[in-house]
């Protein structure tokens, strides 16, 4: 899961988030060229981190969403949401509540726009070439105890990024026709048999998955389960190697 780089502390420290929001070059992250500005990154997560009423929080909203983090209009997000997502949620976790209720929408415009489009991907710790969408709610199920706090739309957007499973490969072993990979799943599987993406050592391929509902899950953590790939050898899925929801768009069978 992404690192927390904002654990909550008594008050809202906007010190160290300004500080993290200055520490990036925004200028060097790609996005398409008479949408995405990466001057209006900075000014404006630096204006909703420091917000103090409804004015200021709306305005910052609105360089955010028309050129910094998402381009609303054509419903194009670029990446420097997924930067950007760690300061949103400080701000929707810790911020003045103006300010935490902007960068809750953002998220959500930017989850929703993002799972239309799989072609634009960024680098992760786990792995190389992550749609943006998946990217997205990683972060975002890592702040699930003050998002689900948050309201109706805190709790709309953990649902939205449960569609967008994850699942970490600890041991993959041949059964019949195919695969049961064991490991960690984040967010929710939908059933039956699924389109997924493999990422292993840079390379993404397309497979089939279905929970083995033959092996009984862990008791030992509800997130541990197994998958079954068909027509796969162990070596095709063994670790290190995350499986990632193939079918994230609107209107798919996974949502």
């Amino acid at each position: 899961m992404p690192r927390d780089v904002f654990p909550a502390r008594p008050g809202w420290d906007d010190v160290r988030v300004l500080e993290a929001i200055d520490a990036v070059n925004w200028g060097d992250l790609p996005g398409p060229r008479g949408l995405y500005e990466p001057d209006r990154v900075a000014s404006g997560l630096r204006d909703l981190a420091t917000a103090s009423g409804l004015v200021r929080a709306a305005g910052a909203g609105s360089l955010l969403a028309g050129g910094g983090l998402l381009h609303d209009h054509s419903g194009t997000v670029f990446p420097a949401a997924v930067t950007a997502a760690p300061i949103l949620l400080a701000i929707v976790r810790d911020g003045p509540p103006d300010a935490g209720a902007t960068a809750l929408g953002l998220l959500d415009d930017a989850l929703a726009f993002a799972a239309c489009d799989r072609r634009t991907r960024v680098r992760t710790p786990y792995a190389e070439a992550v749609p943006l969408c998946c990217a997205l709610a990683d972060h975002v199920r890592h702040h699930t105890g003050p998002l689900a706090a948050s309201g109706a739309e805190g709790r709309r957007l953990l649902a939205d990024a449960a569609r967008h499973w994850r699942f970490d490969v600890q041991e993959a072993v041949a059964e019949g026709d195919g695969v049961v990979a064991f490991g960690v799943l984040a967010g929710r599987f939908p059933g039956g048999t699924r389109p997924a993406e493999h990422h292993r050592a840079g390379r993404v391929t397309p497979l089939a998955v279905q929970v083995a509902p033959h092996y009984p899950l862990s008791d030992r953590s509800p997130d541990e389960a197994c998958l079954r790939v068909d027509g796969a050898r162990p070596d095709d899925v063994a670790p290190p190697a995350v499986l990632f929801s193939g079918r994230c768009g609107p209107g798919s069978a996974d949502r």
